[in-house]
């Protein structure tokens, strides 16, 4: 029963964790906001245009990849800062990595858009 109440406590703290980084970088990044208001309407239009359950299920979860690649550049960023001020090389290409993540994201949802529109027309 101990482990039990052990193992519901790590996944309540583990929740909670996660509510905090959502605050986080709702609060700091001004991308991560924008991406969220490119899901929502991207979320409207695929349930207004006639889409099957299949082209839906892509074009929103590759969507929803967008904002999970910025929340790995944004962890990406943070640490590489708290590491410290001073420029180096290899914390510059770390950010732009984080930063393609988010751009390669990007591109492949717009890719898939394209096809299921392309589909419908």
């Amino acid at each position: 029963m101990q482990t039990i109440i052990n193992e519901a406590r790590r996944l309540r703290m583990a929740w909670n964790n996660s509510l905090a980084g959502f605050g986080a970088i709702w609060r700091s990044e001004a991308a991560f906001r924008w991406w969220c208001l490119a899901n929502l309407l991207s979320l409207v239009a695929a349930l207004i245009l006639p889409l099957n359950a299949t082209e839906r299920a892509l074009v929103i979860g590759f969507s929803l990849n967008v904002l999970l690649a910025e929340l790995g550049n944004t962890a990406i960023e943070k640490t590489i800062d708290r590491i410290g001020p001073e420029r180096h090389e290899l914390s510059r290409i770390a950010k732009d990595l984080g930063s393609a993540w988010v751009m390669a994201a990007a591109i492949v949802a717009g890719i898939v858009w394209l096809i299921v529109l392309i589909g419908l027309f």
